[in-house]
């Protein structure tokens, strides 16, 4: 225990405290669109396969094999003709389609609530890019 200026104790804190890393935003969201968001939740992959996966390394192991691109939606899986600006082309999330597994992991990682180390292990991972770019989009 330590002692500050007015002689109150105060705790020290503990290693474990240091590894925790502190959220921004919407707790809830992550800061997704809604549209996304209400996509991943409602996704049978996200309620069953990844349900399942409970550590860290499982989730790790799943993005290695099932990644193939970042983008928000599954190539194909949206009705864009018609449709211009923000709500047009990959970048839109006007008309929603299938929600992409990167985008369904890049959830599940954010509810494990990494610790530093998993994060640096995540932003240091040599076996995928995907594995990189996946933590770097939770921050």
């Amino acid at each position: 225990m330590e002692h500050n200026e007015d002689h109150t104790v105060v705790p020290k804190k503990s290693s474990k405290q240091h590894n925790v890393l502190p959220l921004w935003g919407n707790e809830n969201s992550m800061n997704l669109n809604p549209l996304i968001l209400a996509n991943i939740q409602s996704s049978s992959y996200f309620k069953v396969h990844l349900f399942k996966l409970k550590t860290y390394h499982e989730v790790v192991d799943e993005i290695y094999y099932q990644v193939k691109h970042l983008e928000p939606w599954e190539r194909g899986s949206r009705k864009t003709s018609g449709q211009t600006g923000m709500c047009g082309g990959v970048r839109g999330v006007g008309a929603g389609g299938i929600v992409s597994t990167a985008f369904c992991l890049l959830y599940k990682l954010y509810t494990l609530r990494l610790t530093r180390k998993q994060v640096n292990g995540l932003l240091s991972h040599t076996d995928s890019p995907y594995i990189r770019a996946l933590v770097q989009k939770l921050f």
